[in-house]
């Protein structure tokens, strides 16, 4: 700090009650214990929660939101705005400039998220009146906008912000703790989880259709074509399906496909007879794959054979779609149960699918459900995707994902689950999982006959726009529920132990496949850590599905159960990253330790059976006969006991030399001139 600024604190003789001793020695013990933190973005928690702790907030600017060091001879200037400018937008705290009775971060009672509320239920302190008539009754947010002002020169011990990039690049080495680590596309964009977990093989032996559903990134012709070849299999698929369903049946949405006004169904023509041959003959050939009977086979991919399937699937969508129906003699119909029984064996992610064979279309580095599309036509997603194939700026542009056609409802509405966890380590890997979280409910009923967002995407930034839509009264009108409320629900249901037997494993299990996948692509920097979000779907069978994983997951109170969760993980999160530095064994809250790898040493011990054995090659037959009356010639002989057995700690005297090695003599020393 500035020589002017440390007299001003120590002897300032200016009238007024700002530079009463209270506030002094708040400062300094606070540049002594090294409290100073910065925040960017809307964070009015952890700014409440950091001043109540005793540190000093350094503000940024409020036009580039930038963290840059300020110079010196601008500090009058700036005292001056700061004098006439009104207090921090962000909110409100008590100070405690002695750093005593300090709100207590351990209460029993949930810290709840400021929300306008009525001014005459404020904090209270319990200090003695003295201390009360002591300090100024100026507004709080004065004193911390002059606090700020005067370690704008001081480099931030934390900092809490919303993107990494706007820090400045040469002040962020300098900084002690940052919640974000560098370089997180490989996890927290969707093509980079999904090209990071296509490489899970080689680091887990799980499989990837376990708990990821499918995706390819459209950018790619390779994976272009894949998702081709995939779409047409899984219309196989959908097709022996609807061939086995009889009329009293009805199709996996809340209603009856929609009926075509133009053709009455009678007078509707049939599909070709050998539709459900060709299925039953595209599935035989992938089970011949999938049980690696393709081994001798000139043509290996299922869909390269004879079928034309263009007219496939039209006549497929005229089936799903239309309602066209199937005639299945007695044959075809066990041919059919067969065939799905033997795939369900071997593809896991069988149980998700439906009938229609919707798939959905997301931007790659998008968030809030931005973008998103679902469809269930190959030509829609492929006229968006070709737009960009081939231009290097747009690879990855768009992915597209299998749809889970059979989630797990309530009362008929689509939700997912969002979880919170910390990675506090990369090197070595470090994860703490939160056992609290929250469900997001949709605004319609679930329906695959209708694809608009309000039945489909849980985003509560997307459903805001379905404020007057009530998908069941037994819901709340925000569309939020705790992990509590979906346990009682659960119980209902009869499956209890569905949430910690299935769900939660199931959870834990997929975040920590990521990571590890993921890890050699993110940028490691000791002190730092990062609050992730990743989303689930559940499915019929209670098994989690992940979707994706999000950085800077939204602290907004959007309802009456994110008020008091968001509140909590980001209390719960400052007490694991600096309580925990100072006392391994105080309180974290609701968090866990997942997983923290045992450290690898990186030093390679030598070992004492090494020898080298040989013969100069100048006079062979010479070095032959010797070698032959001389056993063998060990390194470790030519040192003595207790020494190093590297070179660098026994240049002299060095090695003896080997059989057939000219000794090496010293470089004579020039003759002086007389």
């Amino acid at each position: 700090m500035a020589s002017s600024t440390w007299l001003s604190l120590s002897g300032s003789r200016r009238p007024g009650c700002l530079w009463r001793r209270p506030l002094r020695l708040s400062l300094l013990l606070s540049l002594q214990e090294k409290k100073i933190f910065a925040v960017q973005g809307p964070y009015p928690i952890i700014r409440h929660l950091l001043r109540a702790r005793g540190w000093v907030e350094r503000k940024l600017p409020c036009k580039s939101r930038q963290l840059r060091q300020q110079p010196g001879d601008q500090k009058k200037q700036q005292l001056e705005k700061r004098a006439g400018r009104g207090g921090d937008k962000q909110g409100k705290a008590v100070p405690n400039p002695r750093g005593g009775a300090q709100p207590s971060l351990g209460t029993a009672e949930p810290l709840q998220h400021p929300l306008p509320r009525d001014k005459n239920k404020g904090e209270t302190e319990d200090e003695d009146k003295n201390e009360d008539e002591e300090q100024c009754s100026v507004d709080s947010n004065d004193i911390h906008d002059l606090m700020s002002f005067l370690v704008q020169d001081q480099v931030p011990n934390f900092l809490w912000t919303i993107r990494l990039g706007n820090i400045d690049q040469e002040l962020l080495p300098r900084i002690e703790m940052v919640n974000r680590f560098p370089r997180l596309n490989a996890l927290c964009t969707k093509e980079g989880l999904c090209q990071s977990l296509q490489n899970l093989p080689w680091f887990e032996q799980v499989d990837l259709n376990a708990f990821f559903p499918r995706c390819y990134r459209l950018g790619l012709t390779g994976e272009q074509e894949a998702f081709i070849e995939d779409f047409r299999l899984t219309a196989a698929r959908s097709l022996l399906k609807l061939a086995l369903k009889t009329v009293e049946e009805r199709p996996v949405g809340t209603e009856q496909p929609p009926k075509s006004a133009a053709v009455p169904p009678r007078l509707r023509s049939p599909p070709y007879p050998q539709l459900v041959e060709e299925a039953l003959e595209v599935c035989e050939e992938h089970l011949g794959v999938l049980e690696h009977r393709d081994i001798d086979r000139d043509t290996p991919s299922p869909c390269r054979t004879c079928i034309a399937w263009d007219r496939f699937l039209r006549e497929y969508y005229r089936v799903a779609h239309e309602g066209t129906r199937l005639m299945l003699s007695k044959e075809q119909r066990e041919q059919c149960q067969d065939v799905l029984r033997r795939l369900e064996e071997q593809l896991p992610q069988l149980g998700i699918e439906g009938e229609l064979n919707v798939w959905i279309l997301k931007p790659s580095a998008k968030s809030r459900g931005r973008g998103i599309v679902c469809t269930s036509r190959l030509e829609e997603v492929l006229e968006l995707s070709q737009r960009y194939t081939g231009s290097s700026a747009r690879v990855g542009e768009w992915v597209v994902q299998k749809y889970m056609e059979r989630p797990l409802t309530i009362f008929d509405t689509k939700f997912d689950i969002r979880q919170w966890f910390v990675v506090t380590d990369w090197k070595p890997l470090t994860v703490w999982f939160y056992r609290d979280c929250y469900l997001r409910f949709c605004s319609q009923p679930f329906s695959l006959y209708h694809l608009e967002p309000a039945r489909h995407l849980c985003n509560v930034s997307i459903q805001e726009r379905y404020k007057t839509q009530q998908p069941d009264p037994r819901l709340p009108p925000d569309k939020i529920w705790s992990n509590t409320q979906f346990q009682a629900h659960l119980a209902q249901l009869g499956r209890a132990d569905a949430w910690q037997q299935v769900i939660v494993p199931g959870m834990k299990a997929a975040i920590l496949n990521a990571l590890r996948c993921a890890r050699e692509h993110v940028g490691s920097r000791k002190g730092s850590f990062e609050l992730l979000g990743a989303d689930f779907l559940i499915g019929k069978d209670f098994q989690p599905w992940l979707l994706e994983i999000n950085s800077c997951p939204t602290m907004s109170p959007s309802s009456v159960v994110t008020r008091r969760l968001c509140a909590n993980v980001q209390r719960d999160t400052l007490r694991l990253v600096l309580d925990r530095k100072d006392n391994p064994t105080c309180s974290i809250g609701a968090f866990e330790l997942l997983y923290k790898e045992a450290p690898v040493d990186s030093c390679l011990s030598v070992g004492l059976q090494l020898e080298v054995t040989g013969c100069s090659l100048k006079n062979l037959h010479l070095a032959k006969r010797r070698f032959q009356d001389k056993p063998p010639t060990t390194l470790l002989q030519d040192f003595l006991p207790g020494q190093c057995a590297c070179m660098r700690c026994n240049r002299a005297p060095g090695p003896r030399p080997l059989p057939g090695q000219k000794k090496l003599m010293p470089a004579p020393k020039r003759m002086q001139k007389t």
